[in-house]
């Protein structure tokens, strides 16, 4: 069975991450093609304005396949050298993907999300959560370290000192931590978090795309960019939005107070 399957609700996209057998681990070779595959459709489509992620079964996903790790096979077999290139050409695809995705990504996290599965989902822009939920990053208690990007990731969506608490000593913390911490912006009941998934992504989907992609541009730009650089991209960003249809209809649609009916022109 294909890991990603998708289903298509007007401009949102559904992602479920499909290997409940396996409480959706994480990756296995093929995965980095997926998830590239995935993203590449969607940054293609410019029907597409939204996407919500989420896992079958009771996990979001547990991350990596222990039992492929103690028997030395697949992402882990051969020598370090092997092994190096095998997380750049399948793990570091996945994160690469989801991170170049231009649209809003917002993750439904409906059980554990574990190692790769924990910072898949904190790729996300958006995250709700289910109270059985849970989140780590249990990556020393293996005598690994996080390769997929995480303790570049963690420490920009939960502050440094809970990444580090996060990282070193290897705990999970439940969904009302990770609400408090700020790795997830509401928790909800099992059977309400896809209905409230949609609920946001459908705000979300009601803007402008052109505007709704380069607005998160500028967001994942701003993490690293300097005040002088972001202003410079503004700018010019916000000139293009300037000239289009959307832009126009937007502003109409406020002076005679109506919804806006952006078709993406």
């Amino acid at each position: 069975m294909t890991l990603i399957q998708t289903e298509r609700r007007g401009p949102i996209e559904i992602w479920t991450l499909s290997r409940p057998e396996r409480l959706n681990a994480l990756p296995d070779l093929e995965d980095g093609e997926a998830f590239a595959a995935a993203c590449a459709a969607v940054n293609g489509d410019p029907a597409v304005r939204c996407v919500v992620i989420t896992g079958a079964g009771r996990a979001f996903s547990a991350g990596g396949d222990l039992k492929a790790m103690r028997d030395r096979r697949d992402l882990f077999a051969g020598t370090g050298a092997e092994i190096r290139e095998r997380y750049r050409r399948v793990v570091h695809r996945i994160v690469r993907s989801l991170y170049g995705l231009e649209v809003p990504l917002v993750a439904a996290v409906n059980g554990p999300a574990m190692g790769l599965g924990c910072d898949i989902a904190g790729l996300a822009d958006i995250r709700l959560a289910s109270t059985e939920a849970s989140f780590g990053v249990p990556f020393l208690k293996l005598g690994i370290l996080p390769g997929d990007g995480g303790a570049w990731l963690l420490p920009r969506n939960v502050g440094y000192a809970r990444a580090a608490e996060m990282l070193f000593t290897g705990e999970t913390i439940d969904a009302a931590t990770a609400e408090r911490w700020g790795l997830i912006s509401h928790v909800v009941a099992p059977e309400a978090l896809m209905n409230e998934a949609l609920k946001m992504a459908g705000k979300v989907a009601a803007h402008g795309p052109h505007a709704l992609r380069m607005a998160k541009t500028l967001l994942r730009q701003g993490r690293d960019a300097n005040f002088d650089q972001m202003l410079e991209m503004t700018a010019a960003m916000q000139a293009l939005a300037h000239m289009t249809e959307d832009h126009a209809e937007g502003v109409a649609s406020v002076l005679e107070k109506r919804p806006a009916d952006f078709t993406g022109r």
